[in-house]
């Protein structure tokens, strides 16, 4: 008796068993087409007075096109995207940018530097929701320096796409539109102010000097003219700086009175902020009579743009 309740306990334990195993069917793979949804407005950041150039870095933990399936527990899609994610969103990317405007890929040496991180990228099917793509990325902006400017934001585009849970041509159409708004999700004012050389020092107040010609500062033109009683002096100039940002300079020349130019103001370490403690000092020297000098406060020169003086020199006694 024992024996048979054992054997009836048994075939039920394996008729519930093999009732319950479900096998998933995977179709072969529908390919993505990944695409932009909406142009940009053009040429919106044209005349720009730098250019940008575009570092891509794939890091998403999740690699695969879909995440989330609920619609059913015995089927599966599966996805191909063409092209491939991480040729498409820097290629992409950089159409869009030259849409708008941007000189991308100008000049190494001037060049900013956007670098774009991608952390999620998929589209998912949720029961209640539909289709719902993801796309996360996180974006910084370097000068040609390479010292940070625009520090790390988090951009990002999300999708809800009402359809059927096989009408994979709606997993598409949100896939493509979450990448589309995270790419309006990106501040591109913010990365254009970066690119365009301020009109004035002022509005670029802690913008330092390295010689590199992306400042207002080192576009100033200070009109010089220095003349002298009696005529043929040579003038000569140098830096006095009260602030480590600036080292003083040996004297440079300039030429003989009377003397009239234009000399930008490239002085290295140079702020309009630390402008107040940098001098520039003219001398004046001719054979048989006494030297003479006049200082001029940098900061004065920034706001006058203009050097003129009169040296009245003196004869040696003999």
């Amino acid at each position: 008796m024992k024996n048979k309740f054992f054997y009836a306990v048994v075939i039920t334990l394996m008729a519930t068993a093999c009732g319950s195993s479900k096998t998933v069917t995977t179709p072969a793979p529908t390919t993505i087409n990944l695409g932009i949804t909406d142009n940009p407005i053009a040429d919106k950041y044209a005349n720009m007075d730098y250019g940008i150039r575009l570092n891509f870095t794939d890091d998403r933990d999740n690699e695969r096109l879909m995440h989330v399936y609920d619609a059913s527990t015995t089927y599966l899609p599966s996805f191909n995207v063409n092209p491939s994610i991480s040729s498409f969103v820097p290629e992409s990317m950089r159409r869009y940018m030259r849409t708008m405007g941007f000189n991308v890929d100008a000049d190494p040496a001037t060049d900013y530097m956007m670098e774009v991180i991608l952390k999620e990228f998929h589209v998912d099917y949720l029961s209640g929701l539909g289709w719902s793509a993801t796309v996360m990325m996180d974006v910084k902006v370097l000068d040609h320096n390479r010292t940070l400017v625009y520090p790390t934001v988090g951009v990002s585009g999300r999708t809800n796409l009402q359809g059927s849970p096989s009408s994979l041509t709606t997993a598409n159409m949100a896939m493509n539109k979450a990448y589309t708004e995270a790419l309006k999700d990106i501040d591109w004012d913010r990365i254009a102010f970066f690119l365009h050389r301020a009109s004035s020092p002022k509005q670029e107040a802690n913008k330092q000097v390295k010689g590199d010609g992306n400042t207002a500062l080192e576009h100033l033109v200070i009109h010089w003219n220095v003349t002298s009683r009696p005529l043929g002096a040579d003038v000569e100039f140098r830096v006095i700086s009260q602030t480590p940002d600036v080292k003083n300079q040996n004297y440079d020349y300039l030429g003989a009175t009377p003397f009239e130019g234009s000399k930008s103001l490239t002085i290295k370490g140079l702020t309009y902020n630390n402008a107040g403690l940098v001098q520039v000092e003219v001398r004046c020297m001719k054979s048989g009579y006494y030297e003479q000098k006049k200082i001029y406060d940098v900061l004065s020169l920034i706001d006058d743009s203009d050097v003129n003086y009169m040296f009245r020199l003196v004869q040696e006694e003999e």
